[in-house]
């Protein structure tokens, strides 16, 4: 598992594709579906400075098999699980013949290390009936609100706190002695 850099944005359109729940059973979008802008929205011009995200990646051939990464998305252009334009969405997916085996679990959890050193929360929204609702509910997250089968979730992060070894602010003490 690596940070995602500007240069894996190709990656990041199989991901975003991947991403794309599809129930058992069912046909999977054509993949002219990620140039709708409400999905693409997600990767296109992948490298922002509040861009962030990791990769696994097989050590020996060099094959990206999963992602999970955040992007701050605005009001005027929202994406599926959007709060609020402060709160970063979460994106994440593994490569079908590699789920099942704990990556997108290691991925997120990396990825959740990392955003509560930046954010207050991060959102998502994921039908309410994929099986990773149930790791999103283990690592924290809550239903915010719920629009037809999509739940919008949201983890939030406590404030950090300040450890035995910072150093305190002094009390601020009254010029006039009372």
């Amino acid at each position: 598992i690596r940070p995602l850099t500007q240069a894996d944005e190709p990656v990041l359109w199989e991901m975003l594709y991947y991403a794309i729940y599809v129930p058992p059973g069912g046909e999977p979008p054509p993949r002219s579906i990620l140039d709708v802008p409400e999905i693409a929205r997600y990767v296109r011009e992948w490298g922002r400075p509040d861009d962030a995200g990791l990769v696994a990646e097989l050590i020996d051939s060099n094959q990206i098999i999963g992602a999970a990464w955040l992007r701050r998305l605005t009001a005027e252009a929202p994406g599926y699980g959007y709060i609020d334009d402060a709160t970063p969405e979460l994106s994440i997916a593994v490569a079908p013949p590699f789920r099942g085996q704990g990556i997108g679990a290691r991925l997120l959890a990396g990825l959740l290390a990392l955003a509560q050193m930046r954010y207050a929360a991060v959102s998502l929204s994921v039908s309410a009936d994929n099986p990773a609702l149930r790791l999103y509910r283990r690592l924290g997250f809550d239903v915010v609100r719920q629009t037809g089968g999509t739940l919008i979730m949201c983890k939030q992060f406590a404030p950090p706190v300040p450890s035995p070894t910072d150093p305190v602010s002094p009390t601020p003490t009254s010029a006039t002695g009372g």
